[in-house]
């Protein structure tokens, strides 16, 4: 599960570029606080302070609290805005949630147990299709990533969704034969036969 991120930040009492210039120039980032029926709240955070947070890898799939007015707010980042040269950040949106609310989010996918892959032993390729999925959980039981073993598959094996075994709690709106990733022989390789070298299309349970 990812661990909740803290972050302090003050009430942004002028609105607009210029003022937004000079949140930057002073360090900091400006930023809003939406959702929950509630009026949004436009906030700046210390840039050190951010940019460790994105640091981590997982930022955008991580409860952050963010300490503004007195007050712990409970949020999930939405989007971060970037310089287009120096990838400063620029602008950060967060949407409220509540402690146990329902949320979709993006979380990275790691593969694991490369050398016992008959296939890519012989010299395949795993072709990646989603480095993500999208998944449907609790606020407070977000994983960190979902592991995904690549244990017996041959060439043409293919990861379909419904193969993986997703976290307690969590689930996906996706299509159950949703590929993820497939094991294909690179096409200047050939079998032993001297034909083309692959096998019949087999899955995995991760």
């Amino acid at each position: 599960m990812s661990e909740q991120l803290n972050l302090s930040a003050e009430a942004r009492e002028r609105g607009g570029k210029g003022a937004s210039r000079q949140h930057r120039r002073d360090g900091r980032v400006p930023a809003v606080i939406y959702g929950q029926n509630q009026t949004p709240l436009s906030i700046h955070v210390e840039e050190k302070a951010l940019v460790k947070a994105l640091s981590t890898g997982h930022f955008m799939n991580t409860v952050v609290m963010i300490d503004v007015v007195g007050q712990s707010v409970r949020t999930l980042p939405k989007d971060v805005q970037f310089h287009p040269v120096t990838d400063r950040p620029l602008h950060v949106d967060f949407f409220r949630i509540g402690e146990h609310s329902t949320i979709h989010v993006n979380v990275p996918v790691r593969f694991v147990d490369e050398e016992q892959s008959p296939g890519l032993k012989r010299g395949a390729v795993l072709n990646i299709v989603a480095h993500e999925l999208d998944l449907v959980c609790d606020a407070a039981e977000i994983p960190d990533e979902i592991v995904i073993s690549l244990k017996g598959l041959d060439v043409g094996s293919t990861i379909h969704l419904s193969n993986v075994t997703l976290p307690q709690g969590a689930k996906s709106n996706l299509d159950p034969e949703f590929t993820i990733a497939t094991v294909v022989a690179p096409s200047s390789l050939k079998s032993e036969e001297g034909g083309e070298f692959g096998t019949g299309a087999t899955t995995t349970e991760a």
